[in-house]
């Protein structure tokens, strides 16, 4: 009786916030007032940007180690590096910041990514090579800054600057790509193996090849390979009942909002991280890996609940989870029949 009534009232309110959505989704002011005094499920969202915007902030503001402002604003120098023609002076808005978060990046202890600083140092080494350092005081002031800074790792032989690519046909052909591409399936049935964490660290390493906005790479990936664990994560997500147990090994790919200023970025932890990760999953394919992309729903209860387990900041958000494996020969996989190319594309 008791959940007759509820599933009336569900089916009810449902009729009624139909037509509040029909009215509130005419105005961006309405909308907002339907998810401020109706809905909060936007909540989360709303304070994660905002969180992540308070601290890129903050570590502007008091000379934090910044690496997404540093690794961005490396990224618009090569830009500038590669236009044609070259101009004399250009980056005067923001080489001050750049050569500041360089200098604190190489005297942060917490700064392990050797790599990243010697990129960082080439392109500066370039860029106040080929500007005009004495026409602009700013970019004069940042190059003295710069000459000081001393740096306790070396530039290899190759420099890590703007480079022409080697345009030679690669050996890889079409067929062989897409051959990858349709071996790739979402398999849900695996062996009981255990997947080599040095697989993994290798597939992780090509998906870095991505493309990502202002190479910034705002995204981690957290692997569990330990049963527990595994069964834990695996069950904390919608669509996994029946099949989660056999699972072993859970990536939870995670975005950190704290990579931007402004709310106008907010979507680049999505689209980033998806990028990389179709990398991942391919390559995994080369080693005889299977993978199965599980769906991350928006729901309080269960971001609570994994938010707790991985230990997540406020700013972070979990984008997708990914189960890996050696695949069960025996087990099938869907169809899933792709829409047609009428059905997504279109030109001009």
């Amino acid at each position: 009786m008791a959940k007759g009534f509820k599933s009336k009232l569900k089916k009810i309110w449902k009729r009624i916030d139909l037509k509040i959505c029909f009215f509130c989704s005419k105005s961006k002011f309405l909308s907002s007032a339907y998810y401020f005094f109706i809905s909060s499920d936007m909540s989360r969202e709303h304070q994660s940007v905002l969180s992540g915007k308070l601290l890129h902030l903050k570590k502007m503001e008091r000379s934090y180690n910044n690496d997404f402002l540093l690794r961005r604003n490396i990224h618009r120098l090569e830009k500038g590096l590669i236009m044609r023609p070259l101009k004399e002076v250009f980056a005067e808005s923001y080489i001050k910041e750049t050569v500041d978060a360089y200098a604190v990046a190489i005297q942060s202890s917490t700064c392990d990514d050797n790599e990243s600083l010697i990129w960082a140092r080439d392109v500066l080494e370039k860029y106040f090579s080929v500007v005009n350092v004495d026409k602009k005081r700013s970019i004069n002031n940042s190059f003295k800054k710069f000459s000081q800074c001393e740096a306790s790792y070396r530039s290899g032989e190759e420099k890590k600057i703007p480079f022409q690519r080697d345009l030679e046909r690669s050996t890889l052909s079409f067929e062989h790509f897409e051959e990858l591409c349709r071996r790739r399936r979402s398999v849900r049935w695996f062996e009981d193996k255990k997947v080599p964490e040095e697989l993994l660290d290798r597939a992780i390493m090509a998906a870095t090849q991505a493309p990502s906005a202002c190479n910034r790479q705002p995204y981690r990936f957290h692997i569990f390979t330990e049963g527990e664990k595994v069964r834990t994560i695996a069950e904390l997500p919608m669509g996994t009942k029946g099949f989660s147990h056999n699972f072993p090994c859970v990536i939870a790919v995670v975005g950190d909002l704290s990579a931007f200023f402004d709310e106008r970025d907010r979507h680049i932890i999505y689209i980033d991280s998806s990028l990389a990760t179709m990398g991942f999953i391919l390559a995994l394919e080369t080693f005889g890996l299977s993978s199965c992309v599980i769906n991350w729903p928006d729901i309080e209860e269960r971001e609570q609940k994994i938010s707790s387990f991985l230990g997540l900041k406020a700013e972070e958000r979990v984008i997708m989870l990914i189960a890996v494996g050696w695949p069960d020969k025996e087990a099938h996989v869907p169809f899933s029949q792709k829409k047609s190319i009428n059905d997504i594309r279109s030109y001009n």
